[in-house]
């Protein structure tokens, strides 16, 4: 029996999956799994029995991804299963940021006292114009599932697309839609871009890349959307770039207080991976991830693990986690399927002792299964 914690409620179309073996529980002192969304591991302690953490969405942010690799504990994440959820909202994102919708709502519900406000609505409509979004050029930052499909999208719309992203694979390249440009550098996309929307993950490379430097290279009057992550903007450079009127508006997932009653700013709370069907899909991707782990030792959409599976061929099977162990694994067992990630080592082998590699210096975690 496997004991898995859940930190955030999980889609029970997900956990269903996991079978009769398992004990999905709000509370537990000793798990070997964790399933999580939003909720912050960080200062978590983290159990001996933890073999795998599996985060139902594609931001892994809230996760010690070092911790739990010098612990031997696996991390995945649910790429692509919000994509569709997120994209819609982008495009929405868009319309609010053009056309003023959202504050032409909040005005006409001061209204509500004016017997006349049909006309007074007529008057005063030409505050919240706004352009459209067809021939306009988007700059998509970050080509991964959400982004290629925010692409597609906006070029389908009518709007001119152009992204960049230097880790973009050839397979990425072949769902992209024909129009979409692919530019060399963020300064194409800062000089030639409309409306800029940022998909990309929060490191130290990408921590506050929207700033005074970054904006004052746009056009006059950019838009820029933000639904991956509140880290990559500096607030206080956009509220400045708003004031001066270089930005025309600032549309974010994440409502910071600093930007919470800025004119020019529309902050949604957190919406865009909030539909059924997102969570669904990410419950889904999530469970039937760590179960393989948990059982057979195969890993696919690790962030901190190798990604590596394997065909069983034999009753028992034996899997090694550690640093710098490729050579004496293979010295042990020339048959092993090893795959390496950075500094670590994952190796499977079927039919093998497991005592035999406990002695491997290096040796972080070896399970038998």
């Amino acid at each position: 029996m496997y004991n898995i914690l859940k930190l955030n409620k999980i889609a029970a179309i997900g956990t269903d999956r996991l079978g009769a073996n398992y004990n999905c529980v709000d509370e537990c002192d000793a798990p070997e799994g964790i399933l999580v969304r939003s909720a912050a591991m960080h200062d978590m302690e983290l159990p001996e029995s933890l073999l795998a953490v599996a985060r139902a969405g594609a931001g892994v942010n809230n996760i010690p991804l070092d911790k739990c690799a010098e612990k031997g504990i696996c991390v995945f994440n649910t790429p692509g299963a919000n994509a569709n959820a997120v994209k819609e909202l982008v495009l929405c994102g868009m319309l609010l940021a053009s056309r003023k919708v959202a504050q032409g709502i909040a005005w006409n519900k001061t209204l509500a006292d004016d017997a006349g406000c049909l006309k007074t609505v007529e008057k005063g409509k030409s505050q919240f114009v706004g352009p459209e979004i067809m021939g306009k050029t988007l700059g998509v930052v970050g080509m991964g599932a959400i982004g290629i499909l925010v692409a597609n999208a906006a070029l389908a719309l009518g709007m001119k697309v152009i992204g960049y992203d230097p880790f973009l694979s050839e397979a990425g390249k072949a769902k992209l839609e024909g129009g979409v440009i692919i530019v060399d550098t963020l300064e194409d996309i800062y000089a030639d871009s409309d409306y800029i929307t940022l998909h990309l993950p929060l490191n130290d490379g990408t921590r506050g890349m929207i700033n005074n430097e970054t904006i004052g290279k746009m056009k006059d009057g950019v838009r820029i959307l933000n639904f991956a992550r509140d880290g990559l903007v500096k607030s206080e450079d956009i509220i400045a770039a708003l004031g001066s009127g270089k930005m025309a508006a600032y549309v974010t997932d994440f409502a910071t207080q600093d930007l919470l009653t800025v004119d020019g700013v529309v902050a949604i709370p957190h919406l865009g991976a909030s539909t059924p069907e997102s969570e669904d899909n990410c419950a889904v991707m999530a469970a039937d991830e760590i179960k393989d782990y948990l059982e057979n030792g195969n890993i696919k959409n690790s962030v901190n693990f190798p990604n590596i599976a394997k065909d069983k061929t034999a009753d028992k099977r034996v899997t090694v986690f550690g640093k710098g162990i490729e050579d004496a694994v293979k010295a042990i067992a020339a048959d092993a399927a090893v795959a390496t990630r950075g500094d670590y080592t994952y190796a499977i082998i079927d039919g093998a002792d497991a005592e035999a590699f406990k002695a491997i210096d290096g040796v972080i975690r070896v399970r038998e299964l």
